[in-house]
């Protein structure tokens, strides 16, 4: 039987973000129309935990900050009791768009053997930073992602702007990784995952490489997958696809219908930017029972829009539908920018959890730096999704059973009225109140 111990709650009426309340109360029968039902026994997938990116520009505009600021930011994400308790962080192997301009780690034209391969660049404030917050989360899970091998192992000449990895490299590319892997290590970071690449159907006016289903299975198959293995790197997992959910099943049975394929394939890495398609994940998770979904990517386009209520709003929409669609893992993507939502090398600004301003050196949590954390602070990694539903659409929930037996319940409210509820958990009944445009995170304890 499990009782009430905390609840937090977020609204957009209130001025305090993760207000802990006492707004539910136990009662002996259901008394609202709306009900929530959660049903502990019925467990899924286990969850690996929350996280965001260290991009180049995260890393500028932390770095910009006096140090006690900067510690203020990494404790805020990543330490667990004090901060959003974050466990996962991308990383992008060469540059990417939010990069302060184009760079790879082996710019010498034909290194065949990779000779002048070098992390100089990622030295001096990506690692550094990982290490500081490893003081925070020791067994941080980091994955790195690729948007684009260097130019001249490409069809186009070019990092930026599509083109393909020529067959003449695959091997070279496949290596790549190996050496990347290997180079942390000896700086002290461990690497857990990577994925093949970044958005392999999207050619971007920045860092892109293009591979089709094909291209991606046999690179894996062929290349990537049996040249960890000879590196003595099995361990490092590998995820597929990193790109939209809107062709993800399609894309996900050409590669793991193969066997050879499949059995180097850990998991599927996804972004939100193609809709919310969650049908797609319950679809390739009953076909393909073994494979893990990971959220790697997700922003909001177009630059800052500084106290925009519907940033929290759209993370916390993504997240319940995706974990409860088999999800076991979410990342955010730039976990700090600054106010115009960059360094961004080609122009192409997003909004952040968190946005710094450098030269007045103040922070700005937004409201999704608390949505996020009522997910990440209460569903702890280890934490199984347990079956839950909702009487009114107009609330969207979502359960998780953490290892100690505490269970974390939200419930999502965007809409602009107050909505009632009782929650039923086996024979326990609460009644409750959520405001109108807001989020709560509901505590209980056996």
């Amino acid at each position: 039987m499990f009782k009430s111990l905390s609840n937090y709650i977020t609204a957009k009426s209130f001025s305090i973000p993760m207000q802990l309340i006492n707004n539910l109360k136990e009662r002996t029968k259901i008394e609202k129309k709306t009900v929530i039902t959660i049903e502990p026994s019925s467990t899924f997938q286990e969850v690996i935990g929350f996280g965001g990116a260290l991009t180049e520009a995260a890393a500028v505009n932390i770095m910009s900050l006096f140090p006690h600021q900067q510690e203020e930011i990494l404790r805020g994400y990543f330490d667990p009791e004090k901060g959003l308790g974050y466990k996962l962080c991308r990383i992008h192997m060469n540059s990417c768009d939010f990069c302060v301009d184009s760079y790879s780690c082996d710019d010498v034209e034909g290194d065949i053997e990779l000779k002048h391969f070098n992390i100089e660049r990622d030295k001096k404030m990506v690692i550094p930073l990982l290490k500081r917050i490893k003081e925070y989360c020791k067994d941080l899970k980091i994955l790195v992602s690729p948007w684009s091998p260097p130019a001249w192992m490409k069809t186009n000449g070019d990092m930026c702007h599509g083109g393909k990895l020529k067959d003449e490299y695959k091997k070279t590319w496949a290596r790549f990784f190996c050496k990347f892997i290997k180079a942390y290590k000896e700086e002290g970071i461990d690497i857990w995952a990577v994925t093949v690449q970044n958005e392999p159907m999207a050619t971007q006016v920045w860092e892109s490489c293009i591979y089709t289903a094909e291209e991606e299975r046999d690179f894996v198959k062929d290349y990537l997958g049996p040249t960890l293995e000879e590196e003595g790197l099995s361990h490092i997992k590998i995820l597929i696809w990193d790109h939209n959910k809107d062709i993800i099943y399609d894309r996900v049975k050409t590669i793991l219908s193969d066997k050879e394929a499949a059995k180097y394939v850990w998991g599927v890495a996804f972004h939100w930017y193609g809709g919310d398609h969650f049908d797609q994940l319950k679809k390739i998770k009953e076909e393909f029972p073994d494979v893990n979904l990971v959220f790697t990517e997700g922003c909001q386009e177009g630059g800052v829009k500084l106290g925009s209520w519907e940033l929290g709003e759209r993370y916390a929409h993504e997240i319940i539908g995706d974990f409860n669609s088999y999800t076991i893992g979410f990342m955010d993507w730039n976990i700090v920018l600054d106010t115009m939502g960059g360094p961004n090398h080609v122009g192409n600004f997003c909004d952040a959890p968190i946005i710094v301003d450098k030269d007045q050196k103040k922070i700005y949590y937004q409201n999704a730096y608390y949505y996020i954390g009522h997910f990440s602070k209460f569903i702890r990694p280890g934490a199984k999704v347990v079956k839950s539903s909702c009487s009114d659409a107009r609330l969207k929930v979502l359960a998780a059973k953490n290892q100690d037996d505490t269970l974390a319940v939200v419930v999502f409210n965007k809409n602009p009225e107050e909505i009632e509820f009782s929650m039923v958990i086996g024979e326990k009944i609460f009644c409750g109140k959520s405001p109108a445009r807001s989020i709560l995170t509901i505590v209980l304890e056996k």
